[in-house]
């Protein structure tokens, strides 16, 4: 075990935390921030799916407190009433399930160890979550127990009352686990292999716990039966129990710290801390989420809009995480998910692109674009590692959704000024994922023979959530041609790509006026059912997956027979009924569910193929129709509350949506220049760009009555299209909107006005 550490180690353990400036009392953001958001879920109807996550931004691990049982992805449900543990997680989703958890409980009375037998009853009114800070009461234990973080590691006070027989609990979970008591040094080590897959044979989570207080006693468990005599156990499930004697509320403080490399490694994580105190660390984290936050600045609105506002905001700043550590010498090193082995280098994980390219990773890249920087250089490490990208990445590469939209992610951020990535080897793992089937469904392309060949997948060669497979594998290549213009590649190449961006086209079906799975031999499949859940599309149905031409709208709109038309569509997905076929799933997914609860007929916000959408109008010359629907889903679907979300929150995805909508913006094609035009939901907004130069969002007269765009300047010149550029944001900009209550039917109707589409282009 390292004792010592070398003067640049020491640097490095300044974290980002610690460089963070305090701020000023005014500049407290994370005030407005509840993590409990979302948390009023379950599996068949999900009110986002969230935990509180008492961490960093984008920290290595995350604390929770723990009320489902050991194994239950659903880990902290609103609705509960008891708590099991405080376990640390790497939990991205529910339906990932976690991996390198193990857990901690204080209880008093009898030493127990099963994870039913600890339980406590506890009350939320007796619980304060803040993004850096945890604190609530068990009531069986008279215990109080708080949580402050750092990105590898966290301190624990607990608060006992008078008694001999005060113990923490410290639980490695089953599926294989060590711990070892240290009574001497008041240590706890171990690790931890349990995880949901995604890793290498040898995988671990090694942890370290040291106490203030010395051991009266210590009791070890082997496959949930006490071990007696023993300071070390390797089994199964394994876990220890140490024991105090305190006084009426005396405060047992523990740090912790786990890494995915060594023992060693999860010492040095503890010294993140250092000697900080609990308050210490817990004001370092809050100034490192007031640092992160801070970058938007919001200026009136309701106490709820602003509580929602940074809610989300907290939301789409925990993921990618970080998975690499520093070493000894400070160097950025990591363990590699992918072949088991410790390199060099950054790499990020936890996040599902299917998801996040289309609103989290373009909100990286405007305001957090040093984050995404490293996770770009995370990418190709990822593919020199494994000899893919990863388009669910939990922590290693995932069988989960479909399409290759890591494309898009890596071309937007060089799009956008991203450097420092390798971007031979980024463009080299494009082209493969584009043109290669892979080891695993959601790796590559499934179906990339017949794509290539026919320009779609059919749907009758038994390849599941063909139409959707083949709408997004075209954007993707459209993502691939505008990377490889900005690389210089070969033309035959940028002409290959190009063509395969309209592959869309040959899904149209012109009977129906929507997207619809096509056979081998060309005809469409048949019966087909517009409101049909899954099997040609992906978590959606037609009339979901229809607007997936993310790049080319104004070429949609051609299909559709003109701007007419397609708006008569857009709107018929507000009349329709809330009607739908589950039959391809046997059974009403939450999805389905939450669609139909939401009252705004067929839009499905809940999930992500169709959150685009409303933003379509500003393309055929009516964008106060898409002002009306944004704001309609910013009041509607959106709360500061446990039951806050109306579907999965999804890695930021949806909470990103809800950021760039109340700005007034939004990135419907990543992968190009622009961001389309809605309406800004608050007065004014500040983006404190990285450069030192702002984006100021004017909106006076803004209020619930107040949101159409009657006027529009940038810069002090008036502005008519319907779309703003990044790389004009970026030199820092002023927008004024001049907001009513009456739509203004002439501003932003006129052809020119629209936004980027791919054959208005050409």
């Amino acid at each position: 075990m390292l004792k010592t550490l070398t003067a640049l180690a020491a640097l490095w353990l300044v974290t980002d935390a610690a460089k963070a400036q305090t701020p000023a009392p005014q500049a407290d953001p994370a005030q407005w921030v509840n993590p409990l958001v979302g948390t009023d879920s379950k599996p068949d109807l999900s009110n986002g799916n969230t935990y509180p996550a008492i961490a960093l931004p984008w920290g290595m691990n995350f604390w929770m407190p723990q009320t489902g049982k050991m194994g239950s992805g659903w880990a902290y449900q609103y609705a509960a009433d008891k708590l099991r543990g405080f376990k640390q997680t790497h939990q991205p989703s529910p339906w990932m399930n976690d991996y390198g958890q193990f857990a901690l409980m204080p209880i008093t009375g009898r030493r127990v160890f099963d994870e039913d037998a600890r339980a406590s009853w506890f009350s939320h009114k007796a619980e304060v979550a803040e993004p850096n800070y945890y604190r609530v009461y068990l009531a069986d234990h008279d215990v109080t127990t708080e949580i402050a973080p750092t990105e590898r590691a966290a301190r624990f006070r607990f608060t006992f009352p008078q008694t001999d027989s005060a113990y923490v609990v410290i639980d490695a979970l089953d599926r294989g686990s060590y711990v070892k008591v240290l009574p001497g040094q008041r240590r706890v080590i171990g690790y931890t292999t349990r995880n949901s897959g995604g890793v290498p044979k040898n995988f671990k989570n090694y942890f370290i716990l040291e106490f203030d207080h010395d051991f009266t006693s210590t009791a070890l468990y082997q496959d949930k039966a006490l071990a007696p005599g023993v300071l070390e156990v390797t089994a199964k499930h394994a876990g220890a129990v140490v024991g105090f004697r305190t006084q009426k509320g005396e405060k047992v403080n523990a740090r912790v710290a786990s890494s995915f490399i060594s023992p060693e490694q999860a010492e040095l994580n503890l010294r993140e801390i250092g000697e900080q105190d609990f308050d210490a660390v817990r004001r370092q984290g809050r100034a490192a989420w007031n640092k992160a936050l801070g970058r938007i600045e919001i200026e009136g609105g309701t106490e709820a809009q602003r509580r929602t506002f940074y809610s989300c905001l907290y939301r789409a700043l925990l993921f990618p995480r970080k998975l690499y550590e520093r070493d000894a010498a400070g160097n950025v090193v990591h363990y590699s998910p992918f072949n088991g082995q410790v390199l060099p280098g950054y790499m990020y994980t936890d996040t599902g692109f299917w998801d996040t390219f289309r609103a989290l990773f373009p909100f990286l890249n405007l305001l957090y674009p040093d984050v995404n920087a490293e996770i770009q250089q995370g990418l190709a490490n990822d593919y020199k590692e494994s000899g893919w990208l990863p388009e669910w990445a939990s922590p290693g590469l995932r069988d989960v959704m479909v399409g290759n939209n890591s494309a898009s992610v890596v071309a937007d951020a060089y799009l956008k000024g991203i450097r420092g990535q390798d971007m031979n080897v980024l463009y080299e793992a494009l082209t493969h994922g584009a043109n290669n089937a892979g080891p695993l469904d959601a790796v590559g392309r499934k179906g990339v023979v017949y794509y290539n060949k026919l320009g779609y997948v059919p749907y009758d060669v038994k390849i599941d959530e063909n139409a959707a497979r083949t709408l997004e594998y075209a954007y993707d290549d459209f993502t691939i041609y505008q990377l490889a213009k900005a690389l210089n590649k070969p033309k035959k190449e940028i002409d290959l790509y190009a063509r395969r961006s309209q592959n869309y086209r040959k899904l149209f079906d012109k009977e129906t006026g929507l997207m619809r799975g096509r056979n081998q031999d060309g005809s469409f499949q048949k019966p087909f059912n517009p409101f049909k859940w899954g099997d040609a599309f992906t978590e959606g149905n037609s009339w979901h997956y229809t607007w997936s031409v993310f790049h080319d709208v104004q070429g949609l709109v051609d299909l559709m027979g003109g701007r007419q038309k397609f708006v008569a569509t857009l709107d018929t997905v507000f009349t329709l009924p809330p009607v739908f076929d589950a039959s391809y799933y046997g059974e009403v997914i939450h999805e389905i569910r939450e669609m139909q609860i939401a009252n705004m007929g067929n839009y499905a916000h809940g999930n992500q193929p169709i959150q685009h959408m409303v933003y379509l109008y500003n393309y055929a010359g009516q964008p106060w129709k898409a002002q009306y629907w944004v704001r309609e889903a910013l009041n509607r679907l959106y709360l500061p509350t446990a039951d806050g979300y109306c579907g999965d929150e999804d890695n930021g995805q949806t909470s990103a949506w809800y950021v760039f909508s109340a700005l007034g913006f939004y990135p419907v094609c990543p992968g190009s220049d622009q961001y389309v035009l809605g309406a800004p939901l608050f007065p004014k907004a500040t983006l404190h760009l990285p450069s030192g130069k702002d984006i100021v969002l004017n909106a006076p007269n803004n209020s619930a009555e107040n949101r159409y765009v009657n006027k529009l300047t940038l810069n002090g010149q008036t502005y008519d299209k319907n779309w703003l550029s990044h790389s004009e944001l970026m030199r820092g900009a002023t927008l004024n909107f001049d907001m009513s209550a009456i739509p203004n039917k002439s501003r932003g109707t006129a052809p020119a006005a629209a936004p980027y589409s791919f054959s208005k282009a050409k």
